[in-house]
């Protein structure tokens, strides 16, 4: 499967701004993701960025860098904008890989990527979840399949709801989970068309995109497939908050000498 990567790259922040130009070990942090992903089997890697800070410094080691509108609602339509500038097919496949991901596995570039077919037109990864506050955790987004890895729905509820395990307050019964694979938490990395691309951003966002402030189920409302695999290899969290930094750093140093 032949496939582009475009990492969406804004340099506004609530929590960290210039997120992307945080120095990690001697580079920043748009350069350590743009230099993940390219050790993928992608054939291009692109930044698509609304800053001209992060555009000369992508510039600056080499990359490939697309100027998008300031005014995009969602990391998906700056990559549409992307991906018409960079004049790619309909049928060509893009991987959206977020600008704050330093430490993605090229395994979880490819996976995804793979997983977009004829009859799916765009994919994701998951992981399971056996910690009690991560599942009524609100920031980990669940997600629940059917029995062929398509998603059925995404949400920051504990969904499914276990009757067995959970009170009516909400709290787990015996704080025990015995069936862990039952719950699994979405992970952030997005393959598909780019005539799956075109259908999204013409569509208007969804009820339930609003209420979950999800837009993956923009797909979903719209009678859409999402493919949703259990990640072959433990993808590390991205850079939220300050805190991350220095975890992202010391995961660097212990990767290089």
């Amino acid at each position: 499967m032949s496939f582009y990567v475009v990492i969406p790259a804004r340099y506004d922040s609530e929590r960290l701004p210039g997120k992307p130009l945080i120095d990690l070990h001697g580079k920043p942090m748009i350069q350590r993701v743009y230099e993940r992903a390219c050790l993928s089997d992608a054939l291009e890697v692109y930044v698509a960025t609304d800053d001209e800070r992060i555009a000369e410094a992508v510039t600056s080691f080499g990359g490939r860098c697309v100027m998008t509108s300031r005014h995009h609602p969602t990391g998906t339509d700056r990559i549409y904008e992307a991906v018409k500038t960079i004049g790619l097919d309909p049928g060509h496949v893009v991987v959206n890989v977020q600008g704050d991901e330093p430490l993605m596995p090229p395994e979880a570039i490819n996976q995804v990527a793979a997983a977009v077919a004829d009859d799916v037109e765009m994919a994701t990864l998951r992981e399971p979840v056996t910690d009690m506050q991560d599942i009524f955790d609100p920031n980990v987004v669940k997600v629940v399949t059917d029995e062929h890895d398509i998603a059925l729905y995404f949400s920051r509820a504990p969904v499914p709801w276990s009757r067995q395990h959970f009170s009516a307050s909400g709290v787990a019964a015996d704080n025990t989970l015995e069936n862990g694979t039952a719950w699994f938490r979405h992970l952030g990395i997005y393959a598909y068309t780019v005539s799956m691309l075109t259908a999204f951003v013409s569509w208007p966002p969804s009820a339930l995109e609003q209420i979950e402030n999800l837009e993956q189920l923009r797909v979903l409302s719209h009678g859409r497939s999402i493919r949703v695999l259990e990640s072959a290899i433990s993808i590390p969290p991205g850079i939220d908050v300050p805190r991350d930094v220095e975890r992202a750093i010391a995961a660097i140093k212990a990767m290089e000498p």
